[in-house]
């Protein structure tokens, strides 16, 4: 088995960034992924001092970060008015995962259209398209010349649609986090597939497991853009659950990310449950049973 390293996010522990630190060292994590889009770790509220605080913190608990979350939330990049401001707030995450010492920035980009050559048939979906290419290449060649790359979340499209979406892009600031829970809940494909599919893109993953009972990706992200859609209960589209309760095969995931060359972070995300720590030294001990640590 590939020599993977274990991460957990801090805001999963859902307690002060300290004590997330300690926690993620108590479970027995090399790294952490660091949420900066708001909170007390806000990308903008970064000078100097705070910087050298961090990273001697991280220093002191022996941990790195596998990679910033910059994911501002709403339409991802499929509105020109979102992009205004987003562009320029995906720069300045990326020069601050320099700072950090990460090289990689963890996304949303949206929901890639199906459509998106027949303005006919789907004049929205085209323009959404554009807008999201757009964004992604200005993104892209900026993160690039700072050596840091992009990694857009799994889960909104197949692995086939995305990776023909980043073919488009064709930017060398921009990959995949792969996330196996948010393709089977989310997409209803499967994650081991996704990864072969996907393989040259994946620069960092998320540990995560579920089940998937309605599959309406558009449906569930636009809920997370705007909310309060029509009655819609995520429960009855799916369910996040602890590593190993789950339909990721995590067995044949480790396997197919070992067969692309892939030995980077298995970050934990823990989303919901009323144990967070509990699940969380539950999903890294179950990590470290499959990779033989």
């Amino acid at each position: 088995m590939a020599k993977f390293k274990i991460g957990v996010m801090t805001d999963s522990f859902k307690l002060p960034f300290e004590q997330g630190l300690e926690k993620a060292a108590e479970v027995g994590a090399q790294g952490i992924q660091l949420y900066v889009v708001e909170g007390e770790n806000k990308y903008d509220t970064f000078d100097d001092a705070k910087v050298a605080r961090v990273r001697a913190l991280l220093e002191q608990h022996g941990l790195v970060i596998s990679a910033v979350c910059g994911d501002f939330g709403g339409h991802g990049f499929e509105r020109v008015d979102e992009n205004e401001w987003k562009i320029p707030a995906s720069k300045a995450v990326a020069d601050l995962a320099v700072r950090l010492g990460t090289k990689v920035v963890t996304t949303h980009i949206g929901v890639v259209p199906e459509n998106k050559d027949d303005p006919l048939k789907a004049d929205t979906e085209c323009e959404a398209y554009k807008n999201m290419v757009n964004a992604c290449r200005e993104i892209g060649e900026y993160a690039a010349s700072v050596g840091v790359t992009f990694a857009i979340e799994t889960g909104p499209e197949p692995a086939e649609r995305l990776k023909a979406f980043l073919d488009d892009v064709n930017s060398e600031g921009f990959g995949v986090n792969m996330d196996p829970a948010n393709l089977v809940m989310c997409c209803g494909t499967d994650p081991v597939k996704s990864v072969y599919t996907l393989g040259k893109y994946i620069v960092h993953t998320h540990a995560k497991d579920g089940k998937g009972f309605i599959i309406d990706p558009r449906k569930v992200y636009t809920f997370f853009a705007e909310g309060g859609i029509e009655d819609l209960r995520l429960s009855d589209y799916f369910l996040e659950v602890p590593l190993g309760e789950g339909n990721v095969d995590f067995d044949g995931y480790l396997k197919a990310l070992e067969d692309i060359g892939y030995n980077g972070f298995l970050t934990v995300e823990r989303e919901c449950g009323a144990d967070p720590y509990a699940d969380i030294q539950l999903a890294v001990n179950f990590l470290k049973s499959k990779i033989g640590e």
